[in-house]
């Protein structure tokens, strides 16, 4: 996944296209790079690292001009880079490109047969040479890039100009994300709404296998064989405050303390209290699904896989429907059962996870329902599932996911009652009950909130441990393993998550007086068994950090230390988990000194298989 944008207008473009750039570095920050066109010539900066290395390049190196690209790159092909760096130009072609191109090698062997020379390592500049070899048998840049993207095979979101057409460019999508802005003289593009925000409210979705002519005047859409495509803009309601940081050091830990917030606004109006049911009018066309389906797949990756996993509980209990939890990337290639009795529950914050769309698409290809929990309106997944629940949860700048990960649990559990109520396995007083719970649950969250500081001494004793094991039973396991996958997102730290009865079978090994081992601990009917585990650890030595909502002399007896977290539902207790191993995560990377919103090789969303 890359940051891309694009300005046509009056303004001077580079301050539009680095202002846009900020917005959008947690897309990609291994390099970046812009092009503007000035005085009939596009000149092109570029720079490795962080966006500063560019801003700073421009400093004393300026682009004057009134068009232009810019792009900031998360690796696919090529070690980062100033030669691998976008924008890559050929001739008189310059682009900016996110997604990967399959076929590049073949083509890149074409392209060297007639003699073209490469400056990358790149998938992306093959693009370039195509597209300017069109150009130089006669076509101009309109049919020259139709003629070279029809060559392409895999995912792309393109940005081209050209010196010989100046004061335009071209846009073209195939399951990457691309939107434009429109304004008053002036038009934008770039692969994410939050860049645009402070230029216009007025935006258009390309969809697969369009593309879009963009100039000062206006923009013109159409296929890629040159149909012309007519739509109506969108009204964009965020407001760019919230893409800022409010005073927090960093992203994450306001992502985190705006839990409460978002969970409140992933039910909001969603919640009918006096009759002990959800509406969600976001689903209510498919209603009859839920009351005819024998199974659920539900298929996401990394975070929102975990928040499946608690998924699958909340729907078998509340609505004894069997579900299937599934890698995104794993789906299509295990030949799955996609049949009349069963639906499709894809799960993503930004509604663009390639492999997830592609399950999305493999079951609509084998007329499969489906439906999706998104948090960007108008994504890709959105738009391609029959239906769609959004969380609202706002913008996720930081690239580990928090709030986004809560509010898809709201939502499952959302769901899960809601099916359950229809199919009659949910009586009216025990949802009324979960739904009282779920009403007061901000409350808990802000005082499991209020123990950061006492967290943030607890990360301090265990800064310099190189191993992590986390431990849960039930539905909180998979909170375990989400648990362990911030801690090494966050720090560069390894970490395991391990239902707790599968110690003794295996993980016990490693057991050391070096190794701390996070144990959660909720009062359920799984308790004296996960305190037996407890004492499996500390007979080995390992070092022993609690969370629970008991106040227990067992716990603290075998404990080295214990997060003590407020009681709420059992079904909402792995929202209430999830917060302390959060700031856990957070406050021992921030010791250890690893940049927490951007860590090192990842990308916010994965827009790529």
């Amino acid at each position: 996944m890359c940051g891309i944008v694009g300005y046509v207008g009056e303004r001077e473009a580079s301050g539009v296209l680095v202002h846009g750039l900020q917005l959008l570095e947690y897309r990609g920050y291994d390099s970046a790079g812009l092009a503007v066109l000035a005085n009939g010539d596009v000149s092109v900066r570029r720079s490795v690292g962080k966006l500063k290395n560019l801003e700073n390049l421009l400093a004393v190196e300026p682009l004057p001009g009134k068009s232009g690209i810019g792009h900031t790159r998360w690796a696919t092909h090529g070690r980062p880079s100033e030669a691998n760096a976008h924008p890559h130009r050929a001739g008189r072609v310059v682009l900016i490109h996110n997604g990967i191109i399959e076929n590049f090698l073949e083509l890149r062997a074409e392209l060297q047969a007639s003699g073209r020379e490469f400056s990358s390592e790149t998938d992306t500049e093959i693009v370039a040479h195509l597209i300017d070899d069109e150009m130089a048998r006669g076509r101009d840049l309109a049919a020259a890039t139709r003629a070279a993207i029809a060559r392409l095979e895999g995912s792309f979101a393109l940005v081209v100009m050209s010196s010989d057409e100046p004061g335009k460019l071209f846009a073209a999508k195939s399951a990457t994300p691309i939107v434009i802005g429109l304004g008053d003289g002036e038009n934008f593009v770039a692969s994410d709404v939050p860049a645009l925000l402070d230029y216009t409210r007025d935006m258009l979705f390309l969809e697969d296998g369009e593309m879009a002519e963009i100039s000062s005047a206006g923009v013109r859409l159409s296929l890629f064989d040159g149909t012309p495509v007519e739509r109506e803009p969108r009204r964009i309601t965020w407001d760019p405050v919230t893409a800022q940081k409010s005073g927090y050091k960093h992203f994450m830990l306001k992502e985190i303390n705006e839990q409460p917030q978002a969970t409140i606004d992933t039910m909001r109006g969603r919640l009918l209290v006096e009759s002990g049911d959800v509406t969600l009018e976001d689903l209510e066309s498919s209603n009859d699904w839920w009351n005819q389906v024998e199974r659920i797949d539900l298929v996401a990756c990394g975070t929102a896989w975990h928040a499946c996993l608690v998924g699958k509980f909340f729907i078998e209990k509340l609505a004894r429907v069997p579900c299937n939890v599934d890698y995104g990337s794993e789906f299509r290639y295990r030949d799955p059962i996609l049949d009349g009795r069963g639906m499709l529950l894809a799960v993503s914050q930004s509604g663009e996870t390639a492999d997830t769309l592609a399950a999305v698409e493999a079951a609509r290809a084998a007329k499969v329902r489906t439906a999706a929990i998104c948090n960007v309106v108008d994504s890709s997944i959105a738009r391609r599932s029959d239906a769609v629940l959004y969380t609202h949860a706002g913008p996720e700048i930081s690239v580990a996911s928090t709030k986004a990960f809560v509010t898809q649990l709201t939502a499952l559990l959302l769901i899960a009652i809601h099916i359950g109520r229809r199919r009659g396995t949910l009586a009216a007083d025990a949802s009324g009950e979960l739904i009282e719970s779920l009403l007061h649950l901000p409350g808990p969250m802000r005082d499991a909130l209020a123990m950061a500081d006492e967290i943030d001494a607890l990360a301090r004793r265990y800064v310099n441990a190189e191993n992590f094991l986390f431990v849960g039973r039930g539905l909180n396991y998979p909170i375990a393993l989400e648990g362990a996958l911030k801690l090494k997102e966050l720090s560069y730290i390894h970490a395991e998550g391990y239902p707790a009865g599968e110690l003794k079978h295996g993980p016990i090994a490693l057991i050391s007086e070096t190794m701390p081992v996070v144990v959660l601990l909720p009062k359920n009917g799984a308790y004296a068994k996960t305190l037996s585990n407890m004492k499996e650890v500390e007979s080995r030595g390992g070092q022993i950090i609690v969370v629970t909502d008991v106040d227990d002399p067992a716990v603290e007896e075998v404990a080295n230390d214990v997060i003590r977290v407020p009681t709420v539902h059992s079904l909402l207790m792995p929202i209430i988990l999830s917060i302390p191993l959060q700031l856990l995560s957070y406050f021992v990377a921030v010791h250890r000194g690893t940049d927490v919103d951007q860590p090192r090789n990842l990308a916010k969303s994965v827009t790529v298989e």
